[in-house]
């Protein structure tokens, strides 16, 4: 019998071979005939008016004027025309692009606007800029759950972490009457959440979720009780910290639309165009990345080569407990300039979920929280202009939106093979 081998060269499997899923053609063609007759067809004939820039602009954008029901016309159009180019696409085999995706969702939300605002005026630059503020302390709480669970560690806690941020930022600033001061101190009452999670999860390998838990209700139970019986009888002395004044970048700031709403911000929110990118790099750029995401994925092998697990998994989940806590802080003396009672109002929890939509990938996770503070705003806005929408429809359009995305564009995700499961060195 010959000895036959077969040499395996990258061009030996065809294209047609390549499997793609459907499932983005399909939603997009949904959504287009929902758009065209919806806000297009069955939309109200009234004109609503786009204004692209703020008043104080210096490069301000002429607004524009036209129907409600035209723009959801368009829109179906070009909707349609854009999920034709995805079918060709899937038919050779191929993905269909994020960054069209991105496209068609932009169009969808512009009509959306339109049909909301009809008789009215859809402020383009003051939604974006506000769903930005709004999404900073989930971006924040999305990376410390990035962090934790790159390295294996569930981190139910970050609800925790972010009130702890907010109260202790707010507190010391007023104590302190320095910021910067209460922004440390808020990153480090994070920080110190995290090192509790990590000790239990990590050396006594307790069940995360259960610890994850308790430091929720601890942490809610203590900041109530303080905030009753301390902070609401002396606010002025105790609970009025101010917040970060506006910075402007030059230049950066004056250009139309998203100068203002990216470069004229608090150090809050520019925290965020730091920290994002640079946990990227970290993480699939650097040596200490593809260590910490060794652990999360194969603990054992990791440690074979000499990787200490439970060091990389304890400075992880404590690193990502600073992170939230600068998003805490974010909320009080980055936004409001005070603490209230349970002021998060789950937005850890909603972190939580924007990891898994994001694929535990910084960026990914950061523009899903965006869709969530965009919702905050809207929620708000679409309540002035067109009061006769109920409000509960508007709240539920985000998690709709989140769920047809998971369904019909991200599809199946996996996370850290290693996330949840305790190491025991043998």
């Amino acid at each position: 019998m010959s000895d036959t081998r077969v040499e395996v060269t990258p061009g030996m499997f065809s294209l047609a071979e390549r499997k793609v899923s459907w499932k983005a053609p399909v939603t997009m063609a949904v959504f287009s005939l929902f758009v065209f007759f919806a806000f297009g067809i069955l939309g109200r004939d009234l004109p609503v008016t786009y204004k692209i820039s703020a008043d104080d602009a210096r490069f301000a954008l002429p607004a524009f004027e036209t129907a409600s029901n035209t723009v959801g016309l368009v829109a179906g159009i070009l909707l349609a025309l854009m999920t034709v180019v995805a079918v060709v696409w899937v038919s050779r085999r191929q993905d269909v692009p994020l960054w069209w995706i991105v496209i068609f969702g932009a169009i969808a939300l512009f009509a959306f606007l339109g049909w909301i605002a009809a008789g009215s005026v859809v402020p383009v630059a003051f939604l974006l800029g506000n769903a930005l503020i709004l999404a900073v302390p989930i971006i924040f709480g999305g990376l410390s759950g990035v962090m934790s669970e790159r390295v294996g560690v569930v981190n139910i806690s970050i609800e925790a972490q972010l009130i702890a941020g907010a109260f202790v930022g707010a507190v010391m600033g007023t104590l302190t009457g320095n910021l910067y001061v209460a922004l440390i101190a808020a990153m480090i009452a994070g920080s110190l959440l995290g090192m509790v999670l990590a000790v239990f999860s990590v050396k006594y390998l307790a069940d995360q979720i259960i610890v994850g838990f308790v430091l929720n209700v601890l942490v809610i139970g203590i900041t109530n009780l303080l905030f009753s019986q301390w902070l609401a009888n002396d606010s002025d002395s105790t609970n009025f910290p101010g917040t970060f004044p506006i910075m402007s970048i030059p230049l950066l700031s004056d250009i139309p639309v998203l100068g203002p709403v990216l470069f004229e911000n608090r150090l809050t929110v520019f925290g965020v165009f730091l920290a994002v990118p640079l946990l990227w790099w970290v993480l699939f750029r650097s040596k200490l990345g593809l260590r910490a995401r060794s652990v999360g994925e194969y603990p054992l092998a990791a440690d074979t080569v000499g990787i200490d697990v439970g060091r990389t998994r304890f400075w992880w989940v404590s690193l990502g407990g600073l992170l939230a806590g600068f998003g805490g802080a974010a909320l009080t003396i980055g936004n409001v300039g005070a603490f209230g009672k349970e002021m998060t109002a789950g937005q850890g929890f909603i972190a939580l979920a924007v990891v898994i939509l994001g694929r535990w990938h910084p960026i990914y996770m950061s523009a899903a929280a965006l869709l969530f503070g965009f919702s905050i705003i809207l929620r708000v806005w679409a309540n002035q202009v067109s009061p006769g929408i109920p409000t509960d429809f508007i709240l539920m359009v985000p998690y709709l939106v989140t769920i047809i995305a998971v369904v019909g564009f991200v599809g199946k995700v996996r996370a850290p093979a290693a996330d949840g499961q305790p190491y025991v060195k043998e």
